[in-house]
C-alpha cells in the first residue's frame, strides 16, 4: 500500500496498516521531513505555542516499519496503479492511499495568488506562513487593523478563522490594546458562532467585529502593495491581513482526476475508495465526507476506516458499516475553550450527523467549565499527536 501525505490522514492510515496487518508494505510519500500541524497553529499566533511543539517528524512511524519516502508525487497512473514522483522514481501499489490536504484556489479573490499571500498571509497551510503571519502581527504599531477574510464552505477547519480572531486578540490585548480586528465574511454564519461571540464580548471587548455575507462581508478583490480589502460594499485599509481563499482538494488530486466539478474527491463512504478510480481511496480534506466536517479529528478518523477497508479488501473480506466521531477544540483564551462533538453514521443519504448525539460547550457554563475545555484542548492535541506520529 502507498499512502500519498503524511498528515491527521495518511499519516494515521499508514499506522494503522502496519498496526492491523504488519504483512502489509507501507510506503509513506510526503514532501516535507516534518509536519506542521494547522491545529494549533493559532495558539502560535497568539503565543501560546512555538512552532517547534507543533512539527512532527515520522521516527514513529519508520519504527513500526513504515517505509517514509521524503519526495513529491507528480502523477498517479490508476491503470498501471504507479506513482511518479518529482526526479522520476516510480512506486508501484496494490492500494493507493491520497491524503494531499487542501489546495487554495488562487484565482477565487480577485489580486490574490502566491506572490500576494507574501504580503496578506494565508496561513492556512501551517509552516512559514504561520511565522509570516505572526511576525506581521508582532511588527504592527499599536492601533492597527488586522483583517481577516474567512472563506465560504466547503474549508477546511470550519471554526478556524474564529479562534485565529482569538488568538490574535489575545496577543494584541497583551501587547497592541488599541488595535482591532475586522472579520469579513463570506457566510452568514459559522461554527460555534453563539460561543465565540459570547468569549469575544467577556475577553476582548470592543476589539473584534465581525460581518457577514448578507451585509457586505464577501471579499472580492485585494491590493496587496496599498494593504486594501475589497468586498461589494466597502474598501478596507489593513494593518494586517490575513486572507484565507476558497479551497478545493489537494493538487496531485486534481491533477489526477479524482475531483468532481466541485474540486473535492467522490468517495465510498464505507471504504472511502475512489468513485472514479478504484483501488484508490482519498481521505481528510480532499474528501467528499457528507456531514464529517474537514477537520484534523476527522481526518484520523477517516485514515482508521480506510486502513480497516484496505486490509478486508486484501484479503477478500467484507467490510462492516462504519460510524465516525468527531470532536474540535477551539480557544477563545488560553484559559477559555468551546467544544463541538459529533457522531456520524451511513444511510442512504451517504454520512449524516446522529441528531443528539452530540452538542456544542453549554451556552451558560462558568468559569471552571471553560477553564477545563481549555484543558482538554491541550489535552487532545497531545493524546492525537502522540496516536499519528509519536513513538509505538
Amino acid at each position: 500500500v502507498v499512502v500519498i501525505g503524511g498528515g491527521f490522514g495518511g499519516a494515521t492510515c499508514a499506522r494503522y496498516l502496519r498496526k492491523a496487518d504488519p504483512g502489509i508494505a507501507v510506503t509513506l510519500i510526503e514532501t516535507k521531513k516534518n509536519f506542521v500541524t494547522c491545529p494549533f497553529s493559532n495558539l502560535v499566533l497568539g503565543g501560546l505555542r512555538t512552532m517547534d511543539s507543533i512539527t512532527h517528524g515520522y521516527g514513529g512511524l519508520t519504527a513500526l516499519g513504515v517505509d517514509v519516502v521524503n519526495g513529491t508525487v507528480t502523477r498517479i497512473d490508476p491503470a498501471a496503479k504507479k506513482v511518479a514522483l518529482a526526479g522520476g522514481k516510480t512506486i508501484s501499489y496494490d492500494r493507493l492511499v491520497v491524503s494531499p490536504g487542501i489546495g487554495l484556489k488562487w484565482d477565487a479573490i480577485n489580486g490574490y495568488g502566491e506572490k500576494a499571500s507574501q504580503a496578506m498571509p494565508h496561513a492556512w497551510q501551517a509552516g512559514p506562513q504561520t511565522l509570516l503571519l505572526r511576525k506581521k502581527i508582532e511588527a504592527m504599531r499599536n492601533g492597527g487593523l488586522v483583517i481577516i477574510a474567512s472563506p465560504p464552505n466547503p474549508f477546511r477547519c470550519p471554526p478556524g478563522p474564529y479562534e485565529r480572531a482569538s488568538m490574535i486578540a489575545h496577543y494584541l490585548k497583551r501587547h497592541k490594546p488599541k488595535s482591532k480586528i475586522l472579520i469579513l465574511d463570506s457566510k452568514d454564519m459559522f461554527s460555534k458562532q453563539g460561543l465565540f461571540v459570547d468569549g469575544w464580548n467577556k475577553l476582548y471587548p470592543g476589539m473584534i467585529e465581525w460581518v457577514p455575507a448578507a451585509k457586505g462581508g464577501t471579499v472580492k478583490a485585494v491590493d496587496a502593495k496599498k494593504m486594501i480589502v475589497e468586498t461589494e460594499l466597502d474598501k478596507h485599509k489593513a494593518a494586517v491581513a490575513n486572507i484565507i481563499p476558497p479551497q478545493a482538494a489537494g493538487a496531485i488530486a486534481l491533477a489526477s482526476g479524482l475531483a468532481d466539478e466541485k474540486g473535492f474527491c467522490p468517495v465510498d463512504f464505507k471504504t472511502f475508495e475512489s468513485k472514479i478510480h478504484a483501488g484508490i481511496h482519498v481521505i481528510g480534506d480532499s474528501a467528499v465526507a457528507g456531514a464529517l466536517p474537514k477537520s484534523g479529528f476527522a481526518a484520523s478518523s477517516e485514515g482508521k476506516m480506510a486502513a480497516v477497508a484496505i486490509v478486508a479488501a486484501l484479503r477478500g473480506e467484507t467490510v462492516e458499516d462504519a460510524s465516525f466521531v468527531n470532536t474540535c477544540y477551539s480557544l477563545v483564551g488560553p484559559t477559555y475553550g468551546i467544544s463541538v462533538a459529533g457522531v456520524y453514521r451511513i444511510d442512504e443519504k451517504g454520512i449524516v450527523e446522529v441528531p443528539g448525539a452530540g452538542g456544542v460547550s453549554p451556552k451558560d457554563a462558568g468559569d471552571a467549565f471553560r477553564q477545563d475545555e481549555a484543558k482538554y484542548a491541550f489535552g487532545w492535541y497531545a493524546s492525537i499527536a502522540a496516536d499519528i506520529w509519536g513513538a509505538t
